[in-house]
């Protein structure tokens, strides 16, 4: 067995002991680590303890103008985008137009929802109430895989487009 020598290589002995230099220049991390953490900690507790506005902001813009027209221009842009998007040409793009009639269904149905005013007109309101239902059933069953031949999402399918009639009935 060979004997250890003093030759030892520069390289070698720099990289495997830290210098004193190296050691002092992280020295300052701990105690600005310790004062961030501070500051996060007060962050934090004044956002919990702060009080909360006593007028919440309104989620949306007020709407204008004659609520059985607003109600209506969304649900005629929502059925032309549902119908734009899910009688769309699949091609070799198959899950990408399932994804963007899917996309259409939720979407919309989110949109039909933000366009009702407590001025809509009830018997137009619950329709479109129940057919922003309909969409977000429709599209989740979808996205979770099951067919539009499975008996509840074929119901589910003939339920809105029932009631896409009626709203366009009550829209004219």
């Amino acid at each position: 067995m060979p004997e250890p020598t003093d030759d030892i290589d520069a390289t070698t002995s720099t990289s495997h002991r830290p210098t004193h230099q190296s050691q002092s220049s992280v020295g300052w991390l701990a105690p600005v680590a310790l004062v961030i953490a501070l500051i996060a900690v007060a962050l934090a507790g004044w956002a919990l303890f702060r009080p909360t506005p006593s007028n919440p902001l309104p989620t949306a813009a007020p709407q204008t103008g004659d609520p059985k027209a607003n109600a209506c221009d969304a649900y005629r842009t929502v059925s032309a985008a549902v119908s734009l998007q899910t009688h769309a040409d699949p091609g070799a793009e198959v899950q990408g137009v399932a994804a963007n009639a899917r996309l259409a269904m939720a979407g919309g149905a989110t949109y039909l929802l933000a366009h009702l005013s407590p001025a809509t007109p009830s018997d137009l309101a619950d329709a479109i109430r129940g057919f922003a239902t309909g969409l977000q059933d429709i599209s989740m069953n979808a996205l979770a895989g099951v067919a539009n031949t499975d008996p509840k999402q074929a119901e589910r399918l003939s339920d809105a487009e029932k009631t896409n009639s009626k709203i366009a009935e009550l829209c004219k």
